[in-house]
């Protein structure tokens, strides 16, 4: 990239310094190898990555144009705009509860959710993504549970095409693949009609992965050997890949989503 490095966590460092030399005023911090805390509020660089990627040639430009951009008023200010604007660009994401080591739970909208994550709620803008706070979820006359409703109806409507991949395995189990690359591809494990469009190829009850963001693998329940390559692949992409969520399964029953499926006492 034109004066932009090409590797991520070079790339979220340049972001962070050029950040501190346009708006000297703000708190910035890095949280991840994409994402930054600025003045308490996350920021997803993944976006801005992409499009630098893109365009090397405008590498420069690309991010100095979304940096003005975010500190422009309308954008600083979005949070500010009526509900009914903002509404239907709420959306999901699923994150370990290890985010509130960097930030205060108390002020981040979020519902619990299993294998030790949350659902965090962000506002979704072409340039970037902005985080519900607690405090603006008040303000909206909303709880956790209300956002947790929206989002995910949003995130039904969000891709009305989306395409999944079956596969048939070497060992006889078959899976489900889900790649966007949208920033929403984990997310849709939140989907209010996974089952249904998941059951009938892959089993009564199946597992899902989603060792990172933008990872999401559903799988049959057996055979075992396969269960087994699947863990040990999530294992690894959970450990390499930005943005991780969780190496362990979750199973998805006609009820709903339970967690912490223990590979080894399948076996047992």
């Amino acid at each position: 990239m034109a004066s932009m490095p090409t590797e991520p966590d070079a790339f979220c460092q340049r972001v962070t310094e050029l950040i501190r030399s346009l708006q000297p005023q703000v708190q910035v911090h890095r949280t991840g190898p994409r994402e930054l805390l600025v003045d308490g509020r996350r920021l997803d660089l993944d976006n801005v990555y992409r499009m630098a990627r893109s365009e090397p040639d405008r590498a420069r430009e690309i991010v100095q144009s979304y940096l003005d951009q975010l500190f422009a008023s309308d954008a600083s200010n979005v949070l500010s705009m009526p509900f009914e604007l903002i509404r239907s660009r709420i959306m999901p994401r699923i994150q370990p509860v290890s985010i509130f080591e960097h930030l205060d739970h108390r002020q981040v909208a979020h519902v619990p959710f299993v294998n030790g994550t949350v659902v965090v709620f962000v506002i979704d803008l072409p340039q970037m993504t902005v985080s519900i706070t607690t405090d603006q979820a008040v303000r909206w006359g909303l709880d956790a549970e209300d956002m947790d409703a929206i989002a995910r109806e949003n995130l039904d409507q969000y891709t009305p095409n989306l395409e999944i991949q079956f596969i048939e395995s070497k060992e006889g189990g078959r899976a489900a693949i889900v790649a966007e690359h949208d920033g929403y591809d984990a997310a849709r494990l939140l989907m209010t009609d996974l089952y249904s469009r998941l059951a009938p190829r892959l089993g009564h009850d199946f597992y899902v992965a989603t060792p990172a963001r933008d990872m999401f693998v559903a799988l049959s329940s057996d055979p075992q050997p396969f269960i087994e390559r699947v863990h040990s692949k999530v294992e690894e992409d959970y450990t390499r890949l930005p943005y991780p969520i969780s190496k362990e399964f979750f199973l998805v029953t006609l009820d709903g989503v339970a967690g912490r499926v223990d590979v080894d006492d399948l076996a047992a």
